[in-house]
């Protein structure tokens, strides 16, 4: 089960499942019809949308030549990953928010206790995102990348989850 989640400022955006053969053309999709969407479910405010970065890693389907195409276009200058404006170092999950935090947080509030069915696993990724959205701690997230950041420049992008306290 592939699927996607967003942070934005203070904002969980998702989550939403995508295909589970995701390919460049159905994260197009996703891009062009679901993430306004979404954006639109939060009630994101539209200065904050139209100066809002994407990030995401160098899985094939993010590197589609289309939706790189449609990044530029849509985000210019403001996309992060594989083959864009800004590049992301691979493998990178000790500056990624969605990496160091988000998805390990939702793996244990999802699994606790073994889902009984793909339609419990589904409602559980919901509630865990509602969760953590409502304990308001996407500020600790925030500041966490910033000292994340600033270690990862001391050491000269080498190792430096050490140096965390």
């Amino acid at each position: 089960m592939n699927v996607w989640a967003g942070i934005l400022g203070t904002y969980i955006i998702g989550p939403y499942l995508l295909p589970d053969r995701l390919n460049g053309q159905n994260y197009l999709v996703f891009l062009r019809e679901v993430l306004p969407e979404l954006l639109r479910n939060e009630n994101i405010p539209d200065d904050v949308i139209e100066n809002m970065w994407l990030q995401h890693d160098g899985a094939p389907a993010h590197y589609a030549r289309a939706v790189r195409d449609y990044l530029n276009v849509t985000f210019p200058l403001r996309w992060i990953g594989r083959g864009g404006p800004v590049p992301w170092p691979a493998r990178s999950p000790d500056l990624t928010p969605l990496d160091f935090f988000f998805w390990g947080c939702m793996k244990d509030l999802v699994y606790a206790t073994p889902p009984e069915s793909e339609l419990d696993l589904v409602a559980r990724i919901v509630a865990a995102a509602h969760e953590i959205r409502e304990k308001g701690i996407l500020e600790e997230v925030r500041n966490n990348l910033s000292e994340r950041c600033n270690r990862c420049i001391e050491v000269n992008g080498a190792n430096f989850e050490h140096l965390l306290v």
